[in-house]
């Protein structure tokens, strides 16, 4: 077994122009990431370029929330942002989120979609569905805030 993939894709109405900057700044995150709410306590810390290439945040955080790292490392703009995540806790692995903003119009469809090595779990939860149910469901969370945002 290689490499896992989930994906999911929302309709925005709104523009490219008006979605991108929600995803491109990492620190604009904290109005639409799933996993905002995990830990109020969470640690961050942002560092490198303001956002885009080289942009990189970290946080740790209590047991659900975990530590780690994301670090934007290609974009094109207004249309694709990918971004490289390395959890340290609560288990090792690391993984590519690519973000495809698709105009439709006057909506934009987003399609998120992250793919990486398979971990010990993910090889076990996989062929049962459960692992994209899993992260499919964070991402329904995730891209229903980030429609919220870009439409207000």
């Amino acid at each position: 077994m290689g490499d896992y993939e989930v994906t999911r894709s929302a309709t925005i109405a709104a523009a490219a122009e008006q979605i991108y900057p929600l995803i491109v700044d990492l620190h604009e995150w904290r109005r639409w990431s799933p996993w905002e709410d995990i830990d109020p306590d969470l640690n961050r810390d942002y560092s490198g370029a303001d956002s885009g290439v080289g942009a990189k945040y970290a946080w740790s955080g209590n047991r659900k929330a975990g530590k780690g790292t994301m670090q934007i490392i290609d974009v094109t703009e207004p249309t694709r942002v990918a971004v490289q995540v390395a959890f340290e806790k609560p288990m090792k692995s690391t993984s590519t989120s690519v973000f495809t903003l698709a105009p439709r119009g006057a909506q934009t469809e987003v399609t998120w979609t992250m793919t990486g090595p398979h971990s010990l779990f993910s090889r076990v939860a996989a062929p049962l569905g459960i692992f994209d149910k899993m992260l499919g469901k964070d991402f329904e969370k995730g891209l229903a805030s980030l429609k919220s945002a870009a439409e207000a």
